[in-house]
């Protein structure tokens, strides 16, 4: 065996070392919730013991192949994103190092949010082990954090997804977007030449209600 593939090996074997200790099982208990910043959003998991967590992942691998032993690596960001896309996911274990995809994890944080106190650990963990299987995805309406929020306070909310249309309702809702409408609906007639009551109402009726709700 040549010295730089000794080396590789080397390489690799201290890599995973570092992973392992980087996230010690002794330092969760069965029913922690866990949660990691992960590309666009924080994403969710229930720890079950013995280095398993279980979390509601989108993936598009399951609807594309049957391979089993693909399906069962790490989900990468761009497995993830596309099942965002095509609304499929799974709620499966996964071992720390892979639930985590190197980032640092933060236990219970949701405790200080949320004013449910949470359940035991062991019902946590169960409620976690009984949706194990292919679900349906939701970015809005049941995504990761609702499922964890279920089995750890008996709730499916989303903080997340709250502050997300809270945004975009401040985002619609405003006077500027009343003024644009408007805008846009005038530019329009001018441009088709014709200002009937199908054209007029819409464009006076939509940003009056935009203007009412800002």
């Amino acid at each position: 065996m040549f010295p730089f593939q000794l080396l590789n090996i080397f390489l690799v074997a201290s890599k995973v070392q570092e992973e392992d200790s980087k996230y010690d099982p002794s330092l969760y208990k069965r029913g922690d919730l866990l949660e990691v910043p992960r590309t666009l959003f924080t994403h969710f998991g229930i720890y079950l013991g013995d280095n398993r967590v279980a979390h509601l992942i989108p993936d598009i691998l399951p609807v594309i192949s049957r391979n089993k032993s693909a399906i069962a690596k790490m989900v990468t960001n761009s497995r993830l994103i596309l099942g965002v896309i095509a609304k499929a996911a799974s709620v499966r274990v996964d071992s720390l190092v892979d639930f985590a995809y190197g980032s640092e994890i933060l236990v219970n944080h949701m405790d200080t949010v949320c004013r449910q106190p949470p359940l035991d650990g062991d019902e946590v963990a169960r409620r976690a082990e009984k949706l194990l299987g292919s679900i349906t995805y939701s970015l809005l309406w049941y995504n990761c954090e609702h499922y964890v929020m279920y089995c750890r306070y008996g709730m499916a909310i989303s903080y997340q997804t709250y502050r997300f249309c809270t945004a975009v309702r401040k985002t619609v809702c405003s006077r500027i977007s009343a003024y644009l409408t408007a805008l846009f609906g005038v530019g329009a007639m001018l441009f088709l030449g014709s200002a009937t009551p199908l054209t007029i109402l819409p464009t006076l009726l939509v940003p009056f209600t935009i203007w009412m709700a800002a």
